[in-house]
């Protein structure tokens, strides 16, 4: 108060809340420390009432300890920082940055995480892809060179090995087949891929001795599931095909070769000649052959002089006498049916193999069942196998489904009559099946449809045996046929069943149908009812009885016997043959008639 008297002063200080500093107080020091922090819980006046007394303190003693003038306090003006921006703002644009870094990974990540995700699975494809690669050849490295280590053991010590075992049979005089043959028999053997086994590549064509069998491994004819190959091979000086067999699939191996040896006296099953077995495998000699049906049927420019229908022939007589035997082979396809090499007289024949899936059914019983699994292919098997129905015991009328396939297979050059592979055993099921190859007006397509329905019959009942499908008229030659037409009984129930619907047999009146030659030679003797079965089949008795007492031009007409004159009236009238052979099925027990029916007590 002195102070302030001596200088004159009197009037009071502003008021801090009404008046703002026109200047921040020089003596205060700018630094982050010294901006105003947030007001305290006291009141705005008392607040600002010790601030200003406080900067009025700090300022007079500054003057009295600093007589710099003008030029200090321009320096210290000029030193003065840039004024600091208010703390919310910053925090904003700090906020508002790290958003749009955010959004901007986040816009990336959905762009590029597909193609990433699609080169990754596209890397990973290709490795597992060469990775099964190498383990393949690794596998194929180590049972080839196995194989051979084995073989060479084998040889050394053959005489005093008690692992190995020898089980042969002797070979007949038959000559072996020819050096050309390619393909042989396996369980699901595919003659089309051997290339993708090639053990010449890696050394492996030294031949390998077991016992008996010699093979080279370079020599592949085909492979099958679970390991198994087929080599061209020798056996006592005759080509054989060597089926090599892992250890797992001995036990299949023991029964396949039981069965072989119970059922290879047929000309028409595969023909077994040995087993050898050394410490790895079991080898199984079996007959060369040159083609699987099924390479026939879709190439048959290399089998011209076959004839599909003796090759179906001989097939059922082959799976005839397997069900004699009470085996039923439940693997019937075309891969399974094979074809010989030609005989000394250029004759080839149909083999059925693969007995892999075979089921001998105990004396005494007609079925077997399913507690092993279902057997067979896809595609091939009989509805009643895949039924889970309780009691479902199938016989061998499942060979019979399974043979109705291949012969439609067979006859409309590589057709399904259950469609596709696709949806083929859905409609094995279901029993939808189409013949749409058969024409209702040719005589061979309504034989065969005849017979083909019966076999491919949903109930396994109604289906005919192997007996009875070998008696069927689609078996039957020109000759046959036309000796079946001489037939004629008397009894008045057969006349009546020729007549039943026999409209459509003669096509209204047969008599419109045939040659003006025919017509003009009938009518000199008798006269023939035009809408009669009973008269169609009497007027061809008599042409056949007196063809050569005939007119030349009728002779023309009807074609040399018996081709020609049986196709002159099957042509015209293509459901004369099955009609007939329906209407006089009474009389199969007749002696007469046993050549054209299975006997009523035969199985």
């Amino acid at each position: 108060m002195r102070y302030i008297c001596a200088s004159g002063h009197h009037e009071l200080p502003p008021v801090a809340h009404t008046t703002m500093l026109r200047d921040f107080p020089v003596g205060l020091q700018r630094s982050g420390e010294a901006v105003i922090p947030p007001r305290p819980s006291a009141s705005p006046a008392s607040y600002y009432h010790q601030r200003y007394f406080e900067a009025v303190a700090d300022s007079h003693g500054d003057t009295h300890a600093n007589r710099g003038g003008v030029d200090g306090k321009m320096s210290g003006q000029s030193q003065r920082p840039a004024a600091a921006l208010p703390f919310s703002m910053t925090q904003d644009r700090l906020t508002l940055a790290v958003l749009t870094l955010l959004l901007g990974g986040w816009l990336a990540f959905i762009f590029t995480y597909p193609l990433r995700a699609a080169h990754q699975l596209k890397a990973q494809r290709q490795m597992e892809e060469a990775f099964e690669s190498r383990l393949q050849r690794m596998q194929t490295n180590m049972q080839t060179n196995m194989q051979t280590m084995s073989s060479v053991s084998s040889d050394t010590t053959l005489s005093t090995d008690t692992n190995l075992s020898s089980d042969s049979q002797p070979a007949s005089a038959d000559p072996p087949p020819s050096p050309h043959t390619h393909s042989s028999s396996t369980s699901d053997v595919d003659l089309n891929v051997t290339s993708a086994y090639n053990p010449t590549a890696e050394g492996n064509s030294e031949e390998v001795h077991v016992g008996k069998i010699s093979f080279t491994p370079s020599e592949v004819l085909g492979h099958g599931t679970a390991g198994t190959f087929v080599f061209r091979g020798n056996f006592d000086g005759r080509q054989v095909a060597v089926k090599r067999i892992l250890p797992e699939c001995f036990e299949v191996a023991e029964r396949e070769v039981q069965l072989l040896r119970e059922s290879d006296t047929h000309p028409n099953v595969i023909r077994y000649f040995c087993t050898e077995r050394d410490r790895l495998f079991t080898y199984i000699a079996i007959e060369l052959c040159t083609a699987t049906l099924q390479q026939y049927v879709e190439d048959p420019s290399g089998f011209p002089e076959l004839n599909p229908i003796t090759l179906l022939g001989q097939t059922m007589c082959g799976l005839s006498h397997l069900h004699s035997l009470n085996i039923v082979h439940r693997d019937l396809k075309p891969r399974n049916i094979l074809l010989s090499g030609p005989s000394a007289l250029g004759r080839v024949r149909a083999l059925i193999s693969d007995f892999g899936l075979c089921k001998k059914i105990p004396e005494g019983r007609c079925s077997f069942s399913l507690r092993s699994g279902i057997p067979g292919t896809e595609g091939w098997i009989a509805p009643e196998v895949l039924r889970d129905t309780p009691g479902n015991k199938p016989t061998a009328a499942v060979d019979v489904f399974s043979a109705g396939c291949v012969f439609y297979y067979v006859v409309s050059r590589g057709q399904h009559p259950f469609g596709d592979k696709l949806r083929r055993q859905v409609n094995i099921l279901s029993g939808e099946y189409s013949l749409s190859h058969f024409m209702e007006d040719i005589h061979d397509d309504v034989i065969a449809h005849d017979l083909i329905k019966r076999m491919i019959c949903a109930e396994a009942g109604s289906r005919p045996s192997t007996a009875c499908v070998l008696k069927h008229p689609f078996f039957w030659s020109p000759e046959k046929q036309l000796l079946f037409f001489q037939k004629e009984p008397a009894d008045s129930p057969i006349v009546v069943r020729l007549e039943a619907a026999g409209r459509a047999v003669v096509r209204t009146n047969w008599r419109m149908h045939i040659s003006v030659p025919l017509q003009t030679d009938l009518r000199r003797f008798r006269t023939y009812k035009g809408n009669s079965v009973r008269d169609l089949l009497r007027a061809m008795r008599n042409k056949k009885h007196h063809y050569h007492e005939l007119p030349p031009e009728v002779q023309e007409t009807l074609g040399e016997l018996p081709e020609g004159f049986i196709s002159y009236f099957t042509s015209r009238f293509p459901r004369l043959l099955m009609h007939t052979h329906a209407a006089l099925h009474i009389c199969s027990h007749e002696r007469l008639f046993h050549p054209y029916y299975l006997h009523p007590n035969a199985k």
